[in-house]
């Protein structure tokens, strides 16, 4: 007689049930795929992809990482006032210095150390999709379905490569839940869970929402002693957090009061735009329109003794964020790998009572190519980005000219000072990029005739002011004379 599948109350299935042949043949032929993928286009292979998002996968991590490392970077104001922990930016600063011990310390070959790394946690993360999904008793199919739609949906791949600690903060997420959240999970996996849980708050301070919902559960189950056990650990996890900020900016929790005194307190995150409640619904539409249809339509299936954890917690998060003023498509990454692994419990409860089941996969399998075939195409617009000003731009490359002729520059052997005149500093790679530890101006600099720097990155250069270096279409990389640059002892490393 065919085995049947495990419930959310009933004991966990043997090995062989959770990782039969079939399965496992497709799970690791969609991982091996979305890897594939994924470093293809952080290597840049066929299609260049040196762009920025936006800032903070610069500014909040990459950058804080290199002046760790090599001594030198631009600091951004949160790295000033210490509203960031250091946990990230931290992750990265290893994985840049790894690099170098191996012998990739030029800043191509560290940057694209750091994407693989980040490549690996989202593919990771969709192995977590479908460990959650079966861990609350998802079928095979529906779970293997989750994890094609989670990593190849077009904004999964978009965000997969960039130095963001909402994807990071992911991996352990899912893993936490899936092996905390059953009501068969045993006492260790519980903790074990449970300190990932406290890892993803680490890596990103939203996530201790997910913390508390845990808690919740648990109590609603009324599991005291279970409920004790893993407030313990999360109480741990506050002290290492408290620890790494006395350690870094000389006080307990200063991160996390300096980041919530700015956003809750002060309301100042809305100066970089606010948006109406209906913003993720419609991006997301927007920016994958199949997987949400899909997404709308089962996730109310999921709702049933067991999983409803799971949903209270996406539940809890998406509602906190859509409060918030300032919206931007991102700060749901965390939250995918749930919403994906509610989808596979929500196909178990559709499938074959009210659409049969080869049409719910085939449907599932359209969506996931659909999306993954548009997925060069997004645009900011897409995205939720920059809508009021060029919505119809590539999501892709934007800035990459400037990046790469950044990396042109730090070629430059004589090399003593830059001006980039064509963007703000803050939409560059910064001293991640250039790499040279030299008076790196943006457009409001000093002007040419005081030789603090040169090199330039422009548009247009001055006749007889030099000669081009290097071309990135309308953009140059000037050398605009020989000799030493003029000390500039004002220089600041304050990112304007």
């Amino acid at each position: 007689m065919p085995q049947s599948p495990p419930t959310a109350t009933s004991p966990r299935a043997p090995p062989a049930a959770l990782w039969p042949l079939p399965g496992a043949l497709v799970l690791g032929t969609l991982l091996a795929a979305g890897l594939g993928l994924r470093l293809w286009l952080a290597a840049g292979v066929g299609s260049r992809e040196d762009g920025i998002y936006w800032p903070d996968e610069v500014f909040q991590s990459l950058e804080p990482a290199h002046r760790r490392v090599f001594g030198y970077g631009f600091i951004a104001w949160e790295f000033v006032k210490g509203a960031r922990n250091w946990a990230f930016p931290g992750f990265i600063a290893a994985v840049m210095k790894l690099a170098v011990l191996l012998g990739m310390g030029t800043p191509a070959r560290y940057l694209f150390a750091v994407r693989a790394v980040m490549c690996t946690v989202g593919v990771a993360t969709g192995l977590g999709v479908f460990q959650l999904a079966r861990r609350l008793a998802a079928p095979v199919p529906a779970a293997l379905s989750a994890v094609a739609l989670f990593l190849f949906s077009a904004p999964s791949i978009y965000f997969a490569h960039r130095a963001l600690s909402e994807t990071a903060s992911a991996l352990p997420l899912v893993f936490g839940f899936a092996l905390a959240l059953p009501r068969s999970a045993t006492r260790r996996e519980r903790l074990a869970g449970a300190s990932l849980l406290a890892l993803a708050t680490l890596l990103r301070l939203q996530c201790g929402l997910f913390c508390v919902v845990l808690l919740g559960v648990l109590l609603v189950r009324r599991k005291a002693r279970a409920a004790g056990e893993v407030a313990a650990v999360f109480l741990l996890g506050a002290f290492v957090f408290g620890l790494l900020d006395r350690l870094t900016w000389g006080q307990w929790f200063h991160s996390a009061v300096e980041y919530l005194t700015f956003n809750l307190v002060e309301g100042r995150a809305s100066a970089w735009g606010t948006a109406a409640p209906g913003y993720y619904v419609r991006v997301l539409f927007q920016s994958m329109p199949l997987p949400t249809l899909l997404l709308a339509a089962l996730l109310p299936f999921s709702w049933r003794r067991g999983t409803r954890g799971l949903g209270v917690a996406a539940a809890v998060f998406l509602t906190l964020h859509v409060a918030t003023p300032h919206k931007e498509l991102r700060f749901l990454l965390p939250a995918f790998p749930l919403l994906f692994a509610l989808l596979a419990l929500g196909m178990d409860r559709v499938s074959p009572r009210f659409v049969p089941r080869q049409a719910l996969l085939a449907a599932v399998g359209v969506a996931t190519l659909v999306s993954f075939a548009r997925f060069r195409a997004l645009t900011f617009g897409d995205l939720g980005q920059y809508e009021d000003s060029r919505p119809q731009s590539s999501a892709y490359d934007d800035f990459g000219s400037v990046n790469r002729l950044l990396l042109a520059a730090n070629r430059a052997p004589d090399l003593c000072g830059l001006k980039v005149e064509v963007a703000h500093l803050a939409w560059t790679g910064g001293y991640t990029y250039l790499h040279r530890p030299v008076p790196f101006y943006g457009p409001g600099g000093p002007p040419r005739e005081t030789r603090r720097f040169n090199y330039a990155l422009t548009v247009t250069r001055a006749a007889g002011a030099g000669r081009t270096v290097a071309r990135e279409g309308a953009l140059l990389l000037v050398k605009l004379f020989d000799g030493a640059c003029a000390p500039d002892p004002g220089f600041s490393s304050l990112l304007p």
